[in-house]
């Protein structure tokens, strides 16, 4: 006799009865409403034998049941046609329905554990095709072999998988990778298979390991048949370098300097140079404050300022991740004399708390566990409202609200109180019940026991637990979003989307970097001298013949758009001069503006600065993810570093560079050398010093010929672009 849990519902779920876009939506289709993806049986159980769903099955004649017959396409269904008469879907369905559609017995046994092997396979040359076996094991300590009863799905759109859970790549000259995830019922496990092309003759080349990450990158690279590209050469990694860690160029005397060093270990020396320079504080406080909403509409102009200047003091100390994030959890009292307590007061319910602390410090986006169980990861709705349960009783006492607008409930001006409730939980809609407190994170998660509130808070107990050192998980997640910030993508990527339907691209590396932050006592400088001192870091963009479509395995740097700050700041270093930014003093850089205007501000004019950087894609700073900052190019970007008002403006001010430059004793190759140091970091070709010469030479005002040079060096893929 089949058995509903085990077998009837995953024919429905298979069969893709069970989807979002299907019966699974919501509202269900056509009066017949599944739970997604089959993950509540019991109530899909009294749906088809007690609800509307039990029109379409017919007792006495099953094989005439709409069950049937609609996947079969007898009758018009929209959903197409699903399975063949003679199919083991159908069977099994036939089969239930003809003994009267029974519920499971008590002791039908449950899922426990679902496998699929291999784990991880390798395919060569011809050889395109790997067969995954999938097996269940249930409470009785049985298992079986259950292909038939799997759903497959490929993250690579181009390979193939077949229903028996057969993955097929297509011919190719280039090395393809799929992680492939197997679903049955609540469960999901993970195969992840790669092709590599013959290549007759490859032989691996790469440049001398210089530490663990390196033996890890490039033994990845040797099994998929891909040759890493050469070191980078020293511009390169000088630009890069100050870019990453300082959010700016070098000046020319920062350059002349480090190109003039014949010292073996100067790449060395400057990384802890700037590791340890201001500008390294203001660019990781910045990267902090886009993530934790650092901007004036909730936190008011003061609470800005006490906030992200709180949040470059840890930077600054280099305080440990784990503490600071601690801190961050833990905080109440006055917005305006606590700093920390402003990250509860950008999130004002207990669900956004809970959802923003889980992405930014877990890497886990829990939003889709709010309705219902999470369709890609193993996150249940008692997971959801369990965690959220840790911030349901903060409350705010706003002693001061001096808003403009009184329509816009989202405004806040003036200090407030951030304190906790003696009462306060969180329900799950799902069961109606008080949700248990569960920690995230752990293999199972952790459920707490009764909290006795008069002695200890639970923002105190959640702060404790990310402060341990032995949180894998907040570990992981930090130790990967150090690698995303120099690397530009994640070993795990998205990087705030740790799943294992979303597996890290070498996990091996992911685990060596996790316990290599661990072992730094969580802090950031010790992991990022170790990744910059790799050979993998400082690989060159050029590409060869086997690592030209390779954007996930760092077999080379991937070429990208300067950020909208690093873009002001480096044009500010070449003109000498900064843009005037609203609210702020004269000569701060972009990486050092506490807050965000983007454009403006709601009570005052904007200010080129701003306008700026909106357009370039700096975050509004409302959301709690990296994914809100954009580098994506457009043709207003364009126009605006041909003929903007920005540029235009510091060309123009009587205290830039070219001011100086001209009341010097330089010749006119002397000025073009300078403005080249400026710009690329480089000296100029003689083909390009004889090129300039010409341009100043015919023309009759020499300062407009230098500012025409300063315009072609900014809008040049050399200036524009992260090697």
């Amino acid at each position: 006799m089949p058995s509903f849990r085990n077998e009837v519902m995953p024919v429905l779920s298979r069969a893709g009865c069970a989807l979002g876009t299907c019966h699974g939506n919501q509202n269900g289709k056509g009066g017949f409403r599944l739970s997604l993806r089959g993950q509540h049986p019991d109530q899909d159980l009294v749906t088809l034998t007690r609800s509307l769903g039990s029109r379409r099955v017919d007792l006495l004649r099953p094989q005439n049941s709409l069950l049937l017959r609609k996947p079969l396409m007898d009758v018009p269904h929209e959903g197409g046609k699903r399975f063949e008469q003679t199919s083991t879907e159908y069977q099994t369905l036939l089969t239930w329905i003809a003994m009267g559609m029974p519920a499971d017995s008590e002791n039908t046994p449950a899922l426990i554990g679902l496998n699929v092997s291999p784990e991880a396979s390798t395919l060569l040359g011809s050889d395109r095709q790997q067969v995954l076996e999938v097996v269940a094991e249930y409470s009785d300590g049985s298992s079986r072999a259950i292909n038939h009863l799997a759903v497959f799905e490929s993250s690579n759109p181009a390979v193939v998988v077949s229903p028996d859970g057969t993955v097929a790549f297509a011919e190719s000259e280039f090395t393809q990778q799929t992680s492939v995830t197997v679903r049955y019922q609540q469960l999901q496990a993970v195969s992840t298979v790669d092709h590599v092309p013959k290549r007759d003759g490859f032989r691996f080349q790469s440049p001398q390991p210089n530490n663990e990450i390196d033996t890890l990158v490039f033994s990845q690279l040797q099994r998929l048949r891909i040759n890493p590209s050469a070191l980078c050469d020293d511009t390169v990694f000088l630009r890069r370098l100050y870019l990453d860690l300082t959010g700016r160029l070098p000046t020319p005397e920062q350059a002349r300097r480090f190109r003039g060093s014949g010292e073996p270990g100067r790449r060395a020396a400057l990384i802890d140079e700037l590791l340890a320079s201001a500008d390294f504080a203001d660019v990781q406080a910045m990267r902090w404050a886009d993530l934790l909403r650092v901007e004036d509409k909730t936190l008011d102009a003061k609470g800005v300022q006490i906030f992200y200047h709180w949040i470059r003091e840890q930077v600054a100390s280099d305080r440990p991740l784990n503490e600071f994030a601690a801190e961050l959890i833990a905080a109440r009292g006055s917005t305006y004399s606590s700093p920390p307590t402003n990250f509860y007061r950008a999130l004002r319910k207990p669900e956004e708390r809970a959802e923003a602390t889980a992405q930014v410090f877990l890497g886990i986006r829990l939003q889709c566990a709010r309705c219902h169980n999470h369709p890609f990861d193993r996150w249940t709705q008692d997971d959801y409202y369990g965690w959220t349960g840790f911030f349901s009783r903060i409350d705010y006492k706003i002693l001061e609200n001096r808003r403009r607008d009184s329509n816009d409930k989202h405004e806040f001006d003036g200090e407030q109180i951030v304190f906790m409730k003696e009462d306060g939980e969180t329900a799950n809609p799902g069961t109606g019940q008080i949700a248990a407190l569960r920690f995230l994170g752990n293999e199972h998660p952790q459920v707490t026991t009764p909290i006795d509130d008069s002695e200890r808070d639970r923002l105190l107990i959640l702060a404790d637990w990310f402060a341990d050192p032995t949180n894998e998980r907040f570990a992981a997640s930090q130790a990967n979003r150090i690698w995303f910030q120099l690397f530009g993508r994640g070993i795990v990527d998205p990087i705030d989307d740790f799943r294992s339907t979303n597996p890290a691209v070498n996990p091996p590396l992911l685990k060596l970097i996790t316990d290599k932050f661990v072992a730094g006592g969580m802090r950031v400088r010790p992991l990022m001298r170790l990744i910059l001192n790799s050979a993998a870091w400082q690989l060159a963009s050029d590409e060869n013949e086997t690592n030209q479509f390779d954007q996930t395995l760092f077999s080379h740097a991937i070429p990208v758009r300067l950020s909208a700050e690093q873009m002001v700041d480096s044009i500010s270093q070449v003109i000498g001069v900064t843009p005037a930014f609203g609210g702020q003093p004269a000569g701060l850089r972009a990486a050092q503006l506490p807050g965000v205007r983007n454009g403006g501000h709601r009570y005052s004019a904007p200010e080129i600065g701003d306008r700026f950087l909106r357009l370039f894609g700096k975050p509004d700073r409302l959301q709690t993810c990296e994914c809100e900052r954009s580098t994506e190019t457009t043709l207003a970007q364009t126009m605006e570093l041909v003929s903007g008002e920005m540029l235009s403006q510091l060309l123009q001010q009587q205290t830039n560079r070219l001011s100086a430059l001209m009341a010097s004793d330089a010749d006119h190759r002397q000025l073009i050398q300078e403005l080249w140091w400026a710009a690329l970091t480089r000296a100029p070709t003689e083909a390009e010093v004889d090129a300039m010469l010409a341009h100043l030479q015919s023309s009759a005002d020499l300062r407009q010929a230098l500012e025409d040079i300063i315009w072609a060096l900014v809008n040049s893929n050399e200036f524009l672009i992260r090697r």
